[in-house]
């Protein structure tokens, strides 16, 4: 495997594997941009689909849920990865150059709310005061704004750029409204920042994806969250994130397909083999898979899509 790194983008060059091809006679492109959070997933399916066909090679760029559908909306990628649906906006771009797509459900995922392991104050925390720091004009600037009992120490905040789709998805279920938030927050595309970001810094808050904290959760502290002030404080886990109880964090995440691509076999097959491989690999990578089911309607109806 073959790795770059830019700013705000990860290419993973990589192979492929197939369900019509024999042996290693597959060779092409598949062209994939997107979220961040999605792609621990789509690496791990793209590694797994490369020691069939060494000659087809998967590029994964991460520019985040938004900047993904940019690209994808401009013929600039077969796949998007992405954390939400999408958006009315991009529903209407799409109609305007004629691209389709068709949504795809590949795993659960549960926003994670951290702080430091050394944080002995905060072990859970409402809906109503995380709306309080997050939302536009916040005047929370210590922990003791957020709740009376907790010190009186600076809180630093961490989480994804607006084009994050655990952005809009945090936004939306915390403060009522997607992309409506306080600005004045440490920013970054990449988890792995913000992760860094709340283990160096004890007064640090974050949020992101599951499995980002899954993969680092001997150096962080998830905050249970309670919908409202009489309702139990629920952790993430694979557990509560599967049945619904992580609310109202607790969410599906996708790959959305351009049926034109689907010609090219080497898209095709890729994408078969996602839903073929996802569900062994999504819980290796810290998400929780579908029921397989779910799996087997997704394989049936990207069947449909090619006849």
């Amino acid at each position: 495997m073959f790795r770059k790194f830019f700013t705000g983008l990860l290419i993973v060059m990589t192979s492929a594997t197939t369900f019509g091809a024999t042996g290693d006679s597959l060779k092409g492109r598949v062209m994939i941009d997107g979220s961040s959070t999605v792609f621990p997933i789509t690496e791990a399916v793209a590694e797994d689909f490369r020691s069939i066909h060494p000659r087809v090679r998967v590029a994964i760029g991460v520019s985040g849920t938004g900047g993904g559908f940019k690209k994808y909306l401009n013929r600039e990628s077969d796949i998007n990865n992405a954390s939400r649906s999408i958006k009315g906006s991009e529903i209407e771009l799409a109609k305007t150059n004629k691209i389709a797509y068709e949504e795809i459900p590949v795993a659960y995922d549960g926003i994670s709310v951290v702080v430091h392991p050394e944080n002995d104050w905060a072990s859970n925390i409402t809906v109503a005061e995380l709306k309080k720091i997050w939302q536009p004009g916040s005047q929370v600037k210590t922990w003791k704004d957020v709740r009376s009992t907790w010190p009186d120490k600076p809180i630093r905040l961490y989480g994804p750029g607006t084009d994050s789709g655990t952005f809009d998805y945090f936004t939306e279920a915390v403060n009522g409204k997607s992309h409506v938030s306080r600005s004045d927050y440490t920013k970054a595309v990449d988890p792995n920042v913000l992760v860094q970001g709340v283990i160096n810094d004890k007064y640090a808050l974050a949020y992101f994806g599951f499995s980002y904290y899954n993969a680092n959760k001997a150096k962080l502290k998830a905050l249970s969250v309670a919908v409202n002030d009489k309702a139990a404080p629920v952790a993430p886990t694979e557990e509560t994130i599967n049945n619904g109880t992580y609310k109202p964090l607790a969410r599906a995440i996708y790959i959305y397909v351009n049926p034109e691509s689907l010609k090219n076999q080497s898209v095709l097959e890729f994408t078969k083999h996602y839903m073929t491989a996802a569900p062994r690999l999504v819980s290796e990578v810290g998400y929780v898979p579908l029921p397989d089911s779910k799996y087997q309607e997704n394989l049936a109806r990207l069947q449909i899509l090619v006849k």
